[in-house]
C-alpha cells in the first residue's frame, strides 16, 4: 500500500484459537498482505493449530488475546488455572461467565492476575514469538483489572493495545458503564510506561446497515492521521455456524469481503500505512530499553 501521510494502520483478527475458521482465515489474509497481525485465546479448543501454524510460519504476527469470559451458547472454555468457586472467576459449571458485568462484580483481582499469567505463559512456552497483548471482550480493561493489564506488558516487555479514551475504543459495548475519568487516568500511566496509544480502535461492524463492501470503504475511508487499531474477527465458513449463533453471518462475510481481489485492490490504493504489532514491539522495547 502507498502512503504519504502518517495514517498507520494494524488490519488484526480476533479470537484466534475460538475455531479452526478463524485461524486458518488468519493466516490466508496474512499470506495475502491483508491482515499484519492476530490475538489467540489460549484457553479455547483450537489454541494448538495456532501454535503449529506459527511455528511453521514465523512471520505471523501473534499476541494474545486476554480472555477471561466464554460467551457461546454451547460451546464453552474454562480457565487454565482451574481457580476455585470462591474466586469468583466461574459460573456453576466450572467454566468462565458469560458476561463481563458478572465477571467484574464477583471476580478476585488475583484469581485473574494468575490466570492471565497463566495463559501468557502457556503461548511463550508453546514457541510463538508474542507481539503484543490485547482484550477479549473488554474484560481486562474494567477497573477492576485495567492495572493488571499494565503490569502484564511491563513484567512481560510487550506493548499492549489501549487508546487514550473509551471514547475512541470501538468495541466498548461491555464497559458502556465504566466510568471514563478512570480508564483515562490509567491510559495515561500505561503511555507514561512507554506504550504506544492508539489514537482509535475500529472494531467488526456486527450490525451492518449496507452490503459489507461499501460499509468498510466508508469505514477505512474515513481513517484519519495517527495509529488505528482494526480488531476484526474474520473467520471461514465451518464449524463457526454453530459456535457463533447469532453472528456468524458477520465473521464468514467480513472473511469473504477481505479475501477478495476487488476489495483487496480498493484496500492497497487507500493512503494507509499498513503495520504489525511486531513493529510496534520492537519499538517499544527500544524505547523501554532507553530509559532503563
Amino acid at each position: 500500500m502507498t502512503t504519504s501521510n502518517d495514517k498507520f494502520v494494524v488490519i488484526h483478527a480476533d479470537d484466534l484459537g475460538m475455531s479452526h475458521g478463524a485461524n486458518v482465515a488468519f493466516v490466508e489474509l496474512s499470506r495475502l498482505g491483508v491482515f499484519s497481525s492476530g490475538s489467540v485465546m489460549v484457553p479455547c479448543p483450537w489454541f494448538h493449530e495456532i501454535v503449529e501454524l506459527a511455528r511453521a510460519d514465523p512471520a505471523l504476527d501473534v499476541g494474545v488475546h486476554l480472555t477471561l469470559t466464554s460467551e457461546m451458547s454451547n460451546y464453552r472454555w474454562r480457565p487454565l488455572t482451574r481457580p476455585p468457586a470462591s474466586a469468583g472467576m466461574t459460573d456453576d459449571y466450572g467454566y468462565f461467565h458469560r458476561d463481563v458485568g458478572i465477571l467484574r462484580a464477583r471476580a478476585a483481582p488475583d484469581a485473574v492476575e494468575a490466570e492471565l499469567r497463566a495463559q501468557i505463559d502457556m503461548a511463550l512456552a508453546s514457541g510463538i514469538d508474542l507481539t503484543h497483548f490485547d482484550d477479549h471482550a473488554g474484560a481486562v480493561l474494567a477497573p477492576e483489572f485495567c492495572d493488571i493489564y499494565v503490569r502484564l506488558g511491563i513484567d512481560y516487555n510487550l506493548p499492549i493495545v489501549m487508546t487514550p479514551s473509551l471514547a475512541t475504543y470501538g468495541g466498548i459495548h461491555n464497559l458502556v458503564d465504566v466510568d471514563d475519568k478512570s480508564y483515562r487516568r490509567r491510559a495515561a500511566e500505561a503511555q507514561a510506561q512507554g506504550y504506544r496509544m492508539f489514537d482509535r480502535i475500529i472494531e467488526t461492524l456486527w450490525q451492518p446497515a449496507q452490503p459489507p463492501a461499501a460499509v468498510y470503504k466508508e469505514l477505512i475511508a474515513g481513517i484519519t492521521s495517527g495509529y488505528t487499531f482494526m480488531a476484526l474477527h474474520v473467520t471461514q465458513p465451518g464449524e463457526i455456524e454453530a459456535i457463533d449463533l447469532g453472528w456468524h453471518h458477520i465473521r464468514t462475510a467480513e472473511y469473504h469481503l477481505f479475501r477478495s481481489s476487488d476489495f483487496r485492490e480498493w484496500l492497497r490504493c487507500q493512503d494507509l500505512e499498513v503495520i504489525g504489532m511486531k513493529t510496534i514491539r520492537d519499538a517499544f522495547r527500544a524505547r523501554t530499553r532507553s530509559v532503563r
